[in-house]
């Protein structure tokens, strides 16, 4: 093969004169148009034309003329060839000495583009024209992954491509492998949001992705002797060659200021601190169709006249650039750390321009394919808006005002509408994911919001009366201080009558003097009382506190949107049972269930090709990309020798891959014959690592008490993998990371276990890691808490690949094991009915652990792992209450149910035709979790939209 040397020499002995380049130039933007007419494998036009005459270039271009030419030139690997020399050496971003991967990777990314923008173009022109309704997905994360071999294969050139390369000196997989990460979201919530992505362009649906572009991302992982290590993300530092700027498309985005009154009494915003949201585009291509839609990522700035010139020049630099400096920090980091002020303000305004720039972007597409009669009742007919967690609430009260104070509509007008429009997905069920912002802090940054959701509020709580009445003020209250939008504000007074006691008898008047006294003005100077009296001691009392006012955004999502959904079947139930139940009584057809998907084009085609050709070989056709419920027919030959032959050959050839991975990444060489047992996810106590690794510190302290034989008959060899990020202000997540790596510095270096047990994190996990994981993983671990867990999605990817799942009855788990059969899913753990019962028993000094598990606790102690104490995180799962005690996540109980599953996977494992069925009975039954059957029900039951294919 060619090196990336030779790959310059193609490049130099291509060099043409200034005529050449015109002429081979006119030729490529001719062949935009053809692709235009073309289904769904582009053409590229981009042959070498030199020799061509160059009469050509006066040509009329006629629609039968691009017809002919269309066959003349198909996209073929010398065609690419050419096309990706010719971004090489006139859309460059690297010098033109050499042809590296990294320019390599540049001019193929861009050699795609071409094809995707021709694509693109015409799905937006459709759209426009057929006026159809559209969905608006607004998410804070969305975790793209690499694009390259996603977009060509959705293309379905994957192997000219691969060949095109091989002819400029690359492999495919070299220059794939040069594209960093899109550092768009962290975990599940943001590759949802990309499944979706894929799904909604993959079935037609019309449908845009909101996002922000965040220049650093969350954080890129280190792995040091400390644990874990944040610095910045760098994936647009040499730029991003998916993105399109779109500086005709920007809207203004204010804080602060103040809301006045004008003579005819419409409210306005006026004042404080204004910046500009600029829109950047990537195109999201569908598979095996034409359909290629928008994921549209908000940048922040000023405009240049807001640098303070005068002060520069003065040396006052930072002051000069205050201005823009607060409006690029917007887009800086994905969830700025918000334990400071400063901190929850970022958030906030992170928050508010998402939603105040989405939807002045969505009102415009409106108002521009409505012509010149715009109808603002039928904006609910022609736009979905679906609301990613509650990140993207603010999108409810910017609606109202934009109706309202903007278009001139009446709040009863604006509201039907909002609410007609808006829905609500719900993804947890952890109070403090279930978003609040401090009164006080909203209402200085966006005070025209705050007015709204206080009349939200107020229309609520006359809901709530109509329903109740005010026959059980008991009742009435417990449901007005359960669903009211504003927390621990007083009740108008209209509403405190219905509270007021009958007059009770007389009783002694210095009592009801005392019960009147308004503690805020009792002073020590206060000498009018007797010092001896009981009502002097009772008005000394320190005052209780007063609690902070809250808005509680998931309550105001909840009222405001027409659906709210969970995200698997026992969350949805939480959710309706728990959560939200008092919602659930009042409007029971608001909430639904939409089990969560992954599209199978990434998460096996593509990340798993070894796989994806057995599969298509024993179906007999690779209708199962589009068609996931056709992977069903693998149950019919799951006990086929042949089968399991190839199928474990698939997945020994991924495993090898990983064992070249990690020694590269980690330095720590391990065995591709071990069981490689895998939990990658975010670091986080409920998800229970923690588990996972004192479950691994028992197996190592058991087979240390063995002789080498028993270890051998005892063990299987296994390869356990760590990986995820803990949020950088997590203290106890980066502490269960230090642990894992201590764990795993003692184990791998100790000769007596050898290859029988290792442990290895893998440092700044992303989607590119999962892709190499994933497909060679064999045990994957799903264990959090039940009734924690809203749904996940890496369990369904794990299942998709052949991967046996050992988890607790928690959120997709249910359906997974329902899907692909008990005897194939190894279950632990107390259920999500029971966990309450389990605290209370504990916070009342019932729980006895168990002995293993004190073993385990003391032998972490006792320095096995090196110098660090551990006292504070081993000191979390013990005791009866206090923050940070009483092992709220139930490690302990847990515990031996967990140790004694893991001997059932040992003795699984053994017998290699039975694992092998039981992996290839996990693939035909995730055939449910495809992103594709999930968006149908979303567009269906949701958002009310159809197909709208291109022809």
């Amino acid at each position: 093969m060619a090196t990336s040397s030779s790959g310059g020499a193609a490049i130099a002995c291509s060099r043409r004169t200034s005529s050449d380049r015109l002429i081979d130039f006119t030729s490529r933007w001719r062949s935009s148009k053809v692709l235009l007419l073309t289904r769904v494998k582009p053409s590229f036009c981009v042959r070498c034309v030199s020799s061509e005459p160059k009469q050509r270039l006066r040509d009329p271009i006629t629609e039968e003329g691009v017809r002919s030419t269309l066959k003349s030139f198909p996209p073929d690997a010398e065609s690419i060839a050419s096309n990706i020399k010719h971004h090489a050496e006139f859309t460059p971003l690297f010098s033109p000495e050499n042809f590296a991967p990294s320019k390599a990777f540049f001019a193929t990314a861009q050699s795609v583009r071409d094809a995707l923008i021709i694509n693109w173009n015409a799905t937006y022109d459709h759209y426009e024209k057929m006026n159809a309704k559209q969905a608006y997905y607004l998410s804070m994360e969305f975790l793209q992954g690499r694009a390259l071999l996603n977009a060509i294969g959705n293309l379905e050139l994957t192997g000219e491509y691969a060949e095109a390369l091989q002819k400029l000196g690359h492999t495919l997989e070299a220059v794939a492998s040069q594209e960093p990460d899109a550092a768009l979201g962290n975990g599940g919530l943001g590759r949802l949001a990309s499944c979706f992505l894929d799904s909604l362009a993959t079935l037609n649906y019309p449908a845009w992705g909101y996002g922000l572009r965040y220049k650093y991302g969350l954080f890129k992982q280190l792995i040091t002797k400390d644990g874990q290590e944040e610095v910045a993300e760098n994936w647009l530092e040499i730029g991003n060659p998916w993105e399109i700027v779109r500086n005709d498309v920007a809207y203004p985005v204010k804080f602060f200021g103040k809301v006045v009154t004008s003579s005819d009494g419409k409210r306005s915003w006026i004042g404080g601190e204004d910046i500009v949201a600029v829109a950047y585009d990537v195109p999201i291509p569908g598979y095996k169709t034409k359909t290629t839609i928008s994921l549209r990522l908000w940048s922040t700035k000023v405009p240049s006249d807001q640098l303070d010139l005068s002060a520069f020049n003065a040396g006052e630099h930072t002051k000069a650039c205050e201005a823009q400096a607060n409006a690029e920090k917007i887009c800086y980091i994905l969830y700025p750390g918000d334990e400071s002020e400063e901190g929850k303000i970022l958030r906030l305004k992170q928050q508010y321009t998402l939603c105040s720039a989405s939807l002045q972007d969505i009102i415009a597409r409106f108002e521009r394919r409505s012509g010149g009669n715009v109808r603002w009742e039928e904006l609910p007919e022609k736009v979905a808006v679906q609301m990613n967690d509650t990140h993207p609430t603010l999108c409810i009260p910017e609606l109202m005002r934009i109706l309202m104070d903007l278009k001139g509509l009446k709040w009863e007008d604006a509201w039907r509408i909002t609410q007609r429009t808006v829905a609500y997905t719900n993804h947890t069920v952890l109070p403090e994911a279930l978003e609040k912002w401090s009164y006080d802090l909203m209402q200085k940054l966006l005070p025209r919001h705050v007015e709204i959701i206080e009349m939200i509020d107020e229309q609520l709580i006359g809901d709530i009366i109509s329903e109740y009445g005010a026959s059980s003020p008991e009742i009435l209250k417990k449901k007005l201080e359960a669903m009211r939008i504003l927390e621990n504000f007083d009740l108008p007074a209209s509403i405190v009558k219905l509270f007021a006691k009958p007059e009770e008898s007389p009783v002694d008047e210095t009592v009801k003097e005392v019960e009147s006294i308004d503690e805020a003005k009792i002073t020590e100077k206060d000498e009018s009382e007797d010092k001896e009296t009981p009502k002097k001691k009772t008005a000394n009392k320190e005052p209780a506190p007063t609690p902070r006012k809250m808005v509680r955004m998931a309550n105001l999502c909840v009222v405001s949107g027409h659906a709210v959904n969970g995200v698997a079947e026992i969350h949805s139930e939480i959710v309706k049972e728990e959560v939200f139940n008092d919602f659930f009584q009042l409007w029971p057809k608001k909430f639904q269930n939409k089990t969560n998907g992954v599209t199978p084009r990434r998460w096996i085609h593509f990340c798993n090709p070894d796989l994806s050709t057995v599969i298509t070989k024993w179906i007999g056709t690779d209708d199962w990309i589009l068609k996931t419920e056709e992977l069903a027919e693998l149950r019919k030959f799951a006990e086929n020798e042949d089968l399991q032959s190839e199928w474990r050959a698939a997945k020994k050839s991924n495993k090898s891959k990983v064992a070249s991975f990690i020694k590269q990444k980690t330095g720590y060489s391990i065995n591709p014959n071990a069981m490689f047992d895998i939990q990658v996810k975010r670091i986080h106590e409920y998800k229970r690592q923690l588990l996972n690794i004192l479950g691994i510190v028992y197996r190592y302290k058991k087979m240390k008490e063995m002789t080498a034989a028993e270890r051998e008959a005892k063990f299987v060899p296994r390869v356990c993998m760590f990986g995820g990020k803990a949020f950088s202000t997590y203290v106890q997540a980066k502490r269960i990371v230090k642990f894992i790596t201590d764990v795993g510095a003692t184990i791998n270096h100790d000769p007596d276990i050898g290859d029988l047990l290792k442990v290895v994190f893998v440092p700044d996990y992303n989607v590119s890691v999962a892709e190499l994981l994933i497909p060679a993983s064999e045990l994957s671990q799903h264990i959090s808490t039940a009734g924690m867990e809203a749904s996940g999605t890496s369990n369904m990817k794990f299942a998709m690949n052949g991967c046996v799942l050992i988890g607790t009855l928690d959120g997709a788990n249910v359906e997974i094991r329902e899907e692909v059969g008990e005897d194939n899913f190894f279950l632990f753990g107390a259920e999500a009915h029971e966990i309450a019962g389990l605290r209370k028993e504990r916070a009342e000094g019932k729980f006895v652990p168990d002995e293993r598990f004190e073993e385990v606790k003391e032998f972490v102690r006792s320095g096995a792992f090196g110098a660090s104490n551990y006292d504070e995180l081993i000191g979390s799962l013990e005791g009866n209450e206090g923050f940070g005690r009483a092992d709220y996540f139930l490690v302990g109980k847990d515990f031996p149910s967990y140790i004694e599953c893991q001997e059932k996977v040992d003795e699984a494992y053994r017998d290699q035709r039975r694992w092998t069925k039981m992996s290839i009975l996990n693939t035909a039954g995730s055939y449910k979790f495809s992103s594709d059957r999930t968006i149908h029900e979303y567009a269906r039951d949701i958002w009310n939209i159809k197909p709208l294919e291109i022809n």
